[in-house]
């Protein structure tokens, strides 16, 4: 096994930086150190602890510039983007912060019916040590929404970044020890994915919260089996849009383009395929394949590119073969991949790309992509929509474009997903829990049940005994 993890940049596939992978040693003396801290942490007030956490937050604001240029080269985002990361990252630690006494707050049960007279409550108690595993798309995004509510529920938290993005953990170990941190609180760690499960093997932590491959929290679960440790997965999908034929057609085809090509392709909750009213298909095809070509893929570092490489070679291959396969069995490109002259094959930078005469026969339809590219499937009625809409093994997110709002709750209701989204999509609010159904995973972030499940619940009886 190597004994360093490197960043190789999607921009030139040039080394962008190296790390050491923890020792044995420097691993127990991590945990150790962060299940040391966490008493005395957990005894802080919920003012002090969402203090830290904003002034953590506040520090890596402002290092914004230099984040953004470190993002750029390790994962590709162009950089006329990149500094907004961190604009979420401010909103969704403000936000866990102004909810944290509310949610955490004792539930008063009441007293007692009867003559005992015994008062009863349920507190919530920290899990002690979170190991969160972040992945590379969002890695500031994805990163704080566990991070911050642990800290300030009173836990500990070690983080390990992914091995495409390991300078994030190193500016958020800066963040917080300029933040003032207690020594242990917060810490980073190297590790290779073996070690990764020795670690939740082994029960040096009380809780896990990965975001990544449904492989990825396979391993995870296999790692944890009879240690009864909490898993929070999110995991893969291929989340749809429908537009109704009553849908702002225009606004429609804008943000479900966002929605499939924007950090090209590679978001959790990124359109992958869309069904579309038989009533307004062909100008929707139409709309989307002319957006598309407005594009601009390129190197990431130019302001005016708009579309960068993908993270690594390998997955601009499989989006490829991807493509390709389902051309063979039918489908129809409507994108001429060499209209991009940065789209060049065994490289990372990919056009992006609209399919018809698709379907769920295809793979791709069927398996993430994580790429720009998104099939479009003709349908006849909402409840056409819906049953393909279901037909998936994946339930993050689902979008329905319409100006019937009560057509789309009652589509809604009958979706297998975490989150339905009304004329929106790819994105997150932290006052909504973030969670999936099937295999994209389970458990929750953000919002009250985000705190929830980075505590324990603990109930009391209490009465005088009679005299």
């Amino acid at each position: 096994m190597s004994s360093t993890l490197k960043v190789i940049s999607p921009v030139d596939g040039s080394l962008y930086a190296e790390r050491p992978i923890a020792s044995d040693t420097e691993i127990a003396a991590v945990f150790s150190a962060a299940r040391d801290a966490q008493r005395a942490w957990a005894a802080l007030p919920l003012e002090e602890r969402s203090a830290f956490c904003i002034k953590a937050m506040e520090a890596l604001v402002a290092m914004r510039q230099e984040i953004a240029e470190e993002l750029t080269w390790q994962m590709g985002r162009p950089i006329r983007y990149t500094p907004y990361e961190l604009n979420g990252v401010e909103q969704r630690t403000r936000h866990m912060a102004s909810i944290a006494a509310e949610s955490l707050a004792p539930l008063d049960s009441g007293l007692e019916n009867g003559t005992s007279g015994a008062h009863r409550k349920i507190t919530r108690e920290p899990l002690g040590v979170v190991f969160v595993l972040a992945p590379w798309n969002y890695p500031y995004l994805t990163t704080v929404n566990s991070v911050m509510p642990a800290l300030m529920a009173g836990n500990t938290v070690v983080l390990k970044h992914s091995d495409q993005t390991l300078l994030v953990a190193e500016r958020f170990q800066k963040a917080f020890d300029a933040a003032g941190l207690p020594k242990g609180v917060f810490q980073h760690v190297v590790l290779s994915h073996e070690q990764s499960g020795r670690v939740i093997a082994a029960r040096m932590v009380d809780m896990v919260a990965f975001t990544g491959s449904v492989a990825g929290g396979e391993a995870m679960e296999r790692a944890a089996v009879g240690k009864f440790l909490p898993l929070n997965l999110e995991l893969g999908g291929k989340d749809p849009a429908y537009i109704r034929p009553d849908a702002k057609l225009q606004f429609a085809i804008e943000n479900v383009a966002d929605g499939a090509f924007f950090n090209s392709g590679q978001c959790c909750c990124g359109v992958e395929r869309v069904y579309v009213h038989e009533a307004v298909y062909d100008d929707f095809v139409e709309g989307l394949v002319t957006f598309a070509k407005t594009y601009v893929l390129g190197n990431p570092t130019d302001p005016s590119v708009t579309l960068g490489p993908l993270a690594r070679p390998r997955q601009a291959a499989f989006v490829r073969d991807q493509i390709a396969r389902a051309i063979r069995a039918g489908a129809k490109a409507h994108i001429d991949p060499k209209s991009f002259a940065a789209d060049q094959e065994g490289t990372p930078y990919l056009a992006p790309q609209i399919l018809t005469d698709v379907n769920h026969q295809m793979d791709f339809m069927t398996e993430e992509t994580f790429g720009p590219a998104v099939g479009i499937m003709k349908v006849r009625d909402d409840a056409e929509a819906i049953q393909l809409m279901n037909d998936s093994r994946y339930g993050l997110t689902a979008s329905i474009w319409t100006e019937d709002l009560d057509a789309a709750e009652a589509i809604g209701t009958r979706v297998e997903t975490g989150t339905i989204f009304v004329n929106r999509c790819d994105y997150l609010d932290p006052a909504l829990t973030w969670t999936g159904v099937k295999d994209t995973g389970r458990g929750a972030a953000l919002s009250p049940l985000g705190f929830h499940g980075l505590t324990r619940p603990k109930s009391w009886y209490m009465r005088k005994a009679p005299v």
